[in-house]
């Protein structure tokens, strides 16, 4: 492409629409039309200069006119309380069912892991000699000790924030850091489970097993099942990268990106819940059953939300990720 012979010949059109970009009047309907001609074919210039001959000023140019004429076209629309509904009902359960492929499977193996690893530590007296003295073994895992008093250390509320607060930053990590490969998630999936593992271990050496899935169960249900969402969506996202599928590897990772980014808004939705449970029901004086029992229909309440209301949002169109008048805009590229 001759870059001079291009910008000659349709520099007159790119002048055009700045002009009708300027107006302060409202524009007419042939007006209107012409702009909307004018936007589209500049969009197509853009896209042939970034492909055959790229310019940084003369892109630069372009860019910002496109960028222009499509905030001119399609108008400002702010958000609504319908939109939060929408994601809340159709967009944030459809994009956890449509990573169910990833997450179901990572919190089996997860889940398995972190079984082996208590088993392992419970049954093997030198491992635990690694992690602590005896005399703290006892400390920790004694009627009263650290594992039990660690829920009602503090008022309710400060704990309830700060753990949610916790989970939330190991959310958002799996979530980001997935695009590297997802080697950054497999080692935060690993050390959740060796921190579960190691309590499992030592709680069940201790003939406390009862009390440990007592204290665990109505808060961790949930909350591990938000980390497995996080981080089946973050090793999604590695994936990606490796494999972007029949799409562009920077438009499958837009989609998938943008979709992890209202993920990690819901996540922390559920993570407030669980952590509103971990802080109230938790150390509360219930008894076991009834703390676990409430542990179990929150889980439950949720698997219906994302099986239930995401199955039906997926099997109506929606992926999760934003609607089309906001995600940037698709030219056409030359061959």
């Amino acid at each position: 492409m001759d870059l001079d012979v291009f910008t000659s010949t349709h520099r007159a059109e790119w002048d055009r629409l700045d002009v009708l970009l300027r107006r302060r009047r409202r524009l007419t309907g042939a007006e209107a039309d012409e702009l909307v001609a004018l936007y589209q074919r500049a969009a197509t210039h853009l896209s042939l200069i970034q492909s055959s001959a790229p310019d940084p000023q003369l892109t630069g140019r372009l860019s910002r006119l496109v960028a222009r004429a499509r905030a001119t076209v399609t108008g400002t629309r702010r958000a609504s309380w319908r939109d939060v509904a929408r994601f809340l009902t159709a967009g944030f359960p459809a994009a956890v069912y449509r990573s169910r492929h990833w997450w179901v499977p990572t919190a089996l193996l997860s889940t398995t892991v972190a079984v082996l690893l208590g088993w392992w530590i419970g049954t093997h007296p030198e491992v635990q000699s690694t992690i602590a003295a005896p005399s703290e073994l006892r400390e920790l895992t004694r009627p009263g000790g650290e594992y039990e008093s660690y829920y009602s250390s503090h008022p309710a509320a400060s704990f309830a924030a700060q753990v949610w607060t916790n989970n939330a930053e190991a959310a958002a990590l799996c979530l980001i850091l997935g695009i590297f490969l997802g080697l950054p998630v497999l080692w935060i999936l690993f050390q959740n489970m060796l921190n579960l593992g190691v309590g499992f271990g030592l709680m069940s050496s201790a003939g406390r097993l009862d009390t440990f899935l007592g204290l665990v169960l109505p808060h961790g249900l949930l909350e591990l099942t938000a980390v497995f969402v996080a981080a089946g969506t973050g090793l999604r996202l590695g994936w990606t990268v490796i494999d972007p599928g029949p799409r562009s590897r920077r438009a499958a990772l837009a989609e998938v990106g943008r979709a992890a980014l209202g993920m990690a808004l819901g996540l922390a939705l559920v993570l407030f819940v669980s952590g509103a449970v971990e802080g109230f029901v938790t150390p509360s004086g219930l008894p076991t059953w009834a703390r676990t029992g409430i542990g179990i229909l929150v889980e439950l309440a949720f698997l219906a939300y994302v099986f239930a209301l995401g199955g039906r949002a997926e099997r109506a169109g929606d992926t999760g990720d934003l609607e089309e008048t906001g995600r940037s805009a698709a030219v056409p590229t030359a061959a």
